[in-house]
């Protein structure tokens, strides 16, 4: 009993920063996701007063919230998949053994993440400048025309797509190299032997030993990607004719800028459910993977 009490006295300061600073205010959004606040009732709590479900039914007929909802799968099913390869494929190359100057190359490919967004989007505006930028000179270079990047809502998406993978793929893969890491030698050895080529190993020895580590990395990019908030808010404004709007984007949007509280955790709520079903199917189809 005295240890049982020790063990509580130390965690309690743990769990009353977790109480205050995370399931206080989840509690309090979801709650809030049942009211009708505003700004009047920012000025007067009075005016605040409880609308049941109206705020999720209205999210489910506002047009633009699938809008939103359309772009966040596309930049999701596009982004993720492609930055997970990559991230796999920077892995693989920074790993073999062939590779020289390996903690530089992992400096490099890591930069990107600590960088700032800001700095990074001031850059990248740069290289999709429709007429000077160095994307547009390029393409140039192979016959195509220009293209404006971020001003046409055909390619606005893929541009912020390019940017997320290209700012984000190093975290993944230093999990990635720590997969690798983890793999027995000796199952190399055992490969070679039985005379399996470079190929042969990759598919059946280290493909299948990753299966856990890419599983996390898929799980948390997909959360990521659903999450899509910085990339448009500081690139495109949601635009062009709300191109790259996403969830995250429209419920700071319906929150900050025009106030509507309930309905910004209605919106965030619906998104935290569609967050947690993803995790769910992506827990089922972990075992078909595997038996694969």
């Amino acid at each position: 009993m005295t240890d049982s009490r020790a063990a509580w006295i130390f965690v309690a300061p743990a769990l009353g920063a977790l109480a205050a600073f995370l399931f206080v205010p989840v509690a309090a959004s979801l709650a809030l996701s049942f009211t009708d606040f505003d700004l009047y009732a920012v000025a007067d709590p009075a005016n605040l007063r409880f609308v049941g479900a109206d705020n999720y039914r209205a999210l489910l007929a506002d047009p633009l919230f699938w809008r939103a909802l359309r772009n966040t799968a596309y930049f999701a099913g596009v982004g993720g998949p492609l930055s997970v390869a990559v991230s796999l494929a920077a892995a693989l190359l920074v790993h073999a053994r062939l590779t020289r100057l390996r903690p530089l190359f992992r400096t490099l490919f890591f930069l990107p993440v600590v960088t700032t967004l800001v700095a990074v989007a001031v850059v990248w505006r740069f290289l999709y400048h429709p007429r000077i930028g160095l994307v547009n000179h390029v393409l140039g270079l192979a016959g195509v025309g220009p293209i404006d990047w971020l001003g046409d809502p055909f390619w606005a998406m893929p541009a912020l797509i390019l940017l997320a993978v290209w700012k984000g793929f190093g975290f993944n893969m230093v999990i990635f190299v720590a997969g690798l890491q983890g793999i027995p030698e000796k199952l190399y050895e055992a490969a070679r032997l039985d005379g399996a080529n470079a190929w042969q190993q990759l598919r059946h020895v280290t493909l299948p030993q990753l299966a856990p580590t890419a599983f996390f990395v898929a799980v948390m990019t997909m959360i990521g990607s659903l999450q899509l908030f910085a990339e448009p808010y500081v690139m495109t404004q949601g635009g062009p004719s709300h191109a790259t709007l996403s969830v995250v984007l429209y419920t700071f949007q319906e929150g900050f800028r025009y106030w509507n509280m309930g309905y910004a955790a209605a919106v965030a709520f619906v998104l935290f459910a569609i967050l947690l079903a993803g995790t769910a199917l992506q827990l089922w189809l972990r075992p078909l993977a595997e038996s694969r």
